[in-house]
């Protein structure tokens, strides 16, 4: 393997740091001509067609390729002038046939910021069961199954109120996250996100943990020495999403306020209960899911919609993407072989050979598509579980 050397990027490394669960690998071909050009030409000019193609699946901009790719030839050396979306790019392999030059290159990439290309395709998230770190603070109240009606009241606002997510519930029992996630076990989370994920015909997986809810130690009404004391009850509560496909981490947040806790300290409260959420703790929690939906919908409106392929059969495809999800009669998507690989350090990354065909859909059910090549030919070794994806 040819490894293909930046020098320049215009992004800082503190920024690729911080952004590196966003990034993707992807494979792709590309072809040039000899005729015309010099192969060291033909092989940059080849180079710049695969970088395209695998620009375009992930979502980022290609106004010019140029900007992104100025390749130079010396010897056995590339080197590489790269842009902001795109991280490191390697040279897979290299094949000259006649007066064509067929080369395979792997690039990391960063879809940029905003340029959304899916904006009319809700995105189908699985929301888990939360958990309560520290359980006895629930003593007070007896409200230990506020982990599930946070989650409920989550699931509704997402409903009502997001343009670009349908959640859909998994309560009935917990997930292995919180044990996973407080021992760092970065790659048994990835399994858990893509078994749910495939078990539930999901794009995204949402965890969360409510870190507080204990009681601050001043009372609220300190100069109303005749009354009852009322104290302020702490909510903090941290929310991870993750791509089901790859199980990358794609985002995560924390979310903190206060408010009076107005029931009686020896009172069992009902957390499903209408008087539950118009209480002043209540309307404090609504608040910040209604926060915490704003952030998904930024979070994943720029998202390649993805979509597992179903069934093959010939010339024709079905995707698990429906009418449900906003796909329409004569969309177009471009197919992806899923490649995932583990680096010499031995993590896990999800990667994709990007196919030559491009389907086009014929047929819509609520929660499914039918989709046929473009060119009608027929699809060869593309299987069920590889992705069919609109940018």
């Amino acid at each position: 393997m040819r490894t293909i050397t930046q020098t320049a990027v215009v992004i800082t490394s503190l920024f690729l740091a911080n952004n590196t669960c966003n990034a993707q690998w992807y494979e792709a071909q590309g072809h040039a001509s000899t005729d015309k050009y010099s192969i060291e030409i033909a092989r940059t000019k080849a180079m710049e067609n695969a970088l395209k193609k695998a620009l375009l699946v992930a979502g980022a901009s290609v106004s010019s390729v140029q900007q992104v790719v100025n390749g130079l030839l010396t010897q056995d050396k590339i080197s590489i002038r790269a842009s902001g979306s795109v991280n490191s790019i390697e040279l897979i392999d290299e094949l000259h046939s006649g007066n064509m030059i067929t080369v395979t290159m792997r690039a990391d990439i960063f879809p940029q910021e905003k340029k959304c290309f899916a904006l009319d395709y809700k995105k189908s998230i699985l929301i888990t069961k939360s958990h309560l770190n520290e359980r006895q603070q629930a003593n007070i109240g007896k409200i230990y199954q506020l982990d599930s009606a946070v989650i409920k009241q989550l699931n509704k606002k997402l409903a009502k109120q997001s343009r670009y997510s349908n959640g859909k519930l998994l309560l009935k029992s917990a997930t292995e996250f919180s044990r996973l996630n407080e021992s760092f076990n970065e790659e048994k989370i990835k399994q858990l996100a893509i078994s749910l994920a495939d078990t539930t015909n999901s794009q995204y997986v949402i965890f969360s943990e409510i870190n507080d809810i204990s009681f601050e130690q001043q009372r609220s009404n300190s100069w109303q020495v005749w009354q009852q004391g009322t104290y302020p009850r702490n909510f903090d509560f941290t929310l991870y999403l993750y791509n089901g496909l790859s199980g990358e981490q794609i985002w995560q947040s924390s979310y903190q306020n206060a408010a009076v806790w107005d029931f009686n300290k020896r009172e069992s409260v009902d957390v499903h209960a209408t008087a539950f959420w118009q209480s002043d703790y209540g309307n404090m929690i609504n608040s910040l899911l209604d926060n915490i939906v704003n952030d998904i919908d930024n979070n994943v409106m720029c998202e390649p919609s993805e979509g597992r392929i179903v069934q093959v059969k010939g010339n024709q495809i079905t995707i698990n993407l429906g009418r449900h999800h906003g796909v329409k009669i004569g969309d177009e998507f471009s197919l992806l072989h899923s490649s995932n690989f583990t680096s010499d350090l031995g993590r896990s990354y999800a990667g994709y050979n990007i196919s030559p065909y491009k389907v086009k859909v014929t047929k819509l059910t609520k929660q499914s598509a039918t989709a046929i090549t473009l060119d009608n030919n027929l699809l060869g070794n593309i299987q069920i579980n590889d992705l069919a994806v609109r940018y």
